[in-house]
């Protein structure tokens, strides 16, 4: 199969270089004075788009300047009349003899439908009466009737002063009051206050309505009204900085997002807009309009396509022309794709026969898996009839230490060598469970299990054998719970295996000492060392059936067993001679995060 694939790429490069050797002549034909030509009208075709950019960019936004100062004059010239045209309302109502009289007699039955026939010939929002301790005795609005407003801007400053004074106030988050307000008096006694409330939010909501942002400010600072009710109440800085809602933003200050020609007067949210203000004569307020570049960029962008689409149309014609001369490149290669196709035809009844062969392949594959489940199986056999040793053995000395209680009538503690003994009992069972599972290739679900108590486990199985050498132990773990993702079981079968070994090592060891240290942090981390003679091979260490023990004292499936055990965790175990004497093996674990300290 690889002589008949070396041969067809042999064909292929051979047909590639025919057709190189072919285009090479035709690609030099193009000359040097038509590439001239064709990029002389690109760079002609780029330099009038963009002279043609600067200069209609500059005319549309001097014209769309104009037009927003014009608007903004419009709009302050309305605002201003309707305040002129309200401000002299309380001058008269303050002389008129029926209110003056039901303040004087406090008869208010019919002053409020006389307050309602002037508001429908004013105009204004609504008109209130107040008697001298501030409290509405009539209104337009008879649900404001009996409403105390003694201090309200405009009941103070009007019973102190003896013109028509002006007031705002701030009713609510984003909403402002204005009103003319004048005392009525007789006889130079203050009977009430007149007031009238001008609508100005009415300019308002006609703004909201149109491409633009205004904002009406005080002296002072703060926005008075304001396209975006959010604004008012604001200064016009903390206004712009303000994340708005999409309607008043992506209407008012949308902006341009290339080719503009003049630097933006202000930048609202990171968006370029013009800004113009006016002085309004009332009051020293200052109307301000953000105009944005929206509409000049498609206005500009509108010439722009005209002009790209002329060059575009002159262009086409010329590579068509330039198309004619590939006319008879095609029939060249129409000769050539004769010879591909031909080429396609053997390559489609090679890949036939790799398919069959691969079939085969996997046929054999999966014979050589199931030879290979069998033989795991053994070894796990094996390897189960090594782990069931350590428990036969524990229970054969809890045995004989039940058998010697009984006889000396300890029954509580004959008991407790009992339950240890069923223990062990549950664990041999456990363990035959894990070689079923294996052969049927599944498992138990991995669950939280603290360290701590499979190291404690481990130690009990243990604890015949350790005191039967007189084994000197230090174990240091923390107080809190070293969590990690598991099988208790298989965990404390990795210690006992490490334990047992450690017993070994020190078999020859006149003082004998095995510390165990469990840490907890970034990974769980547990290290079992010994003041034996040491690792002298590390290469084999952890391989099936290895072992430097004589015939008969084991089969060298322990480390084997162990370092499975913590692959399946997801960590690792590590073999190391210590500074001193003896060695190191260190399970390292990936702690289980978000635990909340469970154990």
């Amino acid at each position: 199969m690889s002589d008949a694939f070396g041969h067809l790429n042999s064909i292929i490069m051979s047909s590639a270089t025919k057709q190189s050797d072919a285009i090479a002549p035709r690609v030099a034909n193009l000359s040097w004075r038509v590439r001239f030509a064709l990029l002389t009208i690109f760079m002609l075709a780029v330099g009038t788009v963009y002279i043609t950019n600067q200069l209609l960019t500059a005319r549309f936004t001097q014209s769309t300047l104009q037009r927003a100062q014009l608007r903004l004059a419009l709009y302050s010239g309305n605002m201003v009349s309707e305040l002129q045209r309200n401000s002299i309302v309380p001058r008269l109502l303050a002389s008129d003899a029926k209110l003056i009289g039901a303040l004087s007699s406090k008869d208010y039955q019919l002053t409020s439908q006389r307050l309602l026939s002037f508001v429908d010939e004013i105009g204004a929002a609504a008109i209130l009466l107040l008697n001298s301790d501030g409290r509405v005795v009539a209104a337009t609005d008879r649900s404001r009737l009996g409403e105390t407003q003694r201090n309200l801007p405009h009941f103070v400053d009007a019973a102190s002063a003896s013109q028509t004074v002006f007031t705002t106030h701030k009713q609510d988050i984003g909403v402002y009051d204005f009103a003319y307000s004048r005392q009525v008096v007789a006889n130079n006694n203050l009977l009430g206050v007149i007031v009238v409330e001008v609508d100005l939010r009415k300019f308002q909501s006609a703004w909201a309505g149109i491409s633009d942002a205004v904002i009406v400010s005080s002296p002072q600072g703060p926005i008075l009204l304001a396209t975006e009710k959010s604004w008012v109440g604001l200064p016009e800085q903390e206004a712009l900085a303000r994340r708005s809602a999409p309607s008043a933003i992506e209407r008012a200050i949308q902006a341009t997002q290339d080719w503009t020609v003049s630097m933006a007067d202000v930048y609202v949210q990171g968006k370029a807009v013009m800004r113009q203000e006016l002085r309004v004569p009332f009051r020293g307020w200052n109307m301000v309009l953000f105009t944005t570049y929206g509409g000049i960029r498609q206005r500009v962008n509108a010439v722009l396509a005209l002009e790209i689409m002329g060059f575009s149309i002159f262009l086409a014609l010329a590579f068509y022309q330039l198309s004619r001369q590939t006319l008879i490149r095609a029939l060249f290669f129409q000769q050539e794709s004769d010879d591909l196709r031909q080429l396609n035809i053997r390559l489609k009844r090679e890949i036939s026969e790799r398919q069959k062969v691969e079939k085969n392949l996997q046929v054999a594959e999966q014979t050589l898996a199931q030879s290979s489940k069998l033989a795991a199986l053994g070894e796990m056999s094996a390897a189960v009839s090594h782990e069931l040793n350590q428990p036969l053995a524990a229970m054969k000395t809890y045995l004989a230490g039940a058998k010697l209680l009984l006889q000396r009538k300890r029954l509580d503690e004959a008991l407790s060598s009992f339950q240890r003994i069923d223990d062990l009992i549950g664990r041999m069972s456990a363990i035959t469970r894990q070689l079923k599972s294996y052969a049927r290739k599944g498992g138990e679900d991995l669950v939280p299990v603290d360290v701590r108590l499979a190291l404690n486990g481990a130690l009990e199985i243990m604890e015949p054998q350790l005191k039967s050498r007189q084994i000197s132990l230090s174990k240091t773990s923390p107080s809190d719970p070293v969590m990690i993702l598991g099988d208790q079981l298989r965990l404390e079968q990795v210690v006992v295996n490490l334990l047992r070994n450690a017993l070994d090592a020190t078999s020859t060891v006149t003082a004998p000492e095995i510390e165990l240290l469990l840490l907890g942090g970034e990974t769980a981390t547990l290290a079992v060392r010994d003041n034996g003679d040491g690792i002298s091979d590390f290469d084999d260490l952890f391989e099936p059936f290895f072992t430097t023990k004589k015939p008969g004292d084991g089969v060298g499936l322990g480390l084997a067993i162990s370092s499975g055990i913590v692959t399946d965790l997801g960590g690792r175990l590590v073999a190391r001679n210590s500074e001193t004497s003896g060695a190191v093996f260190e399970v390292t674990l990936p702690i289980l995060k978000n635990n909340n300290n469970e154990g």
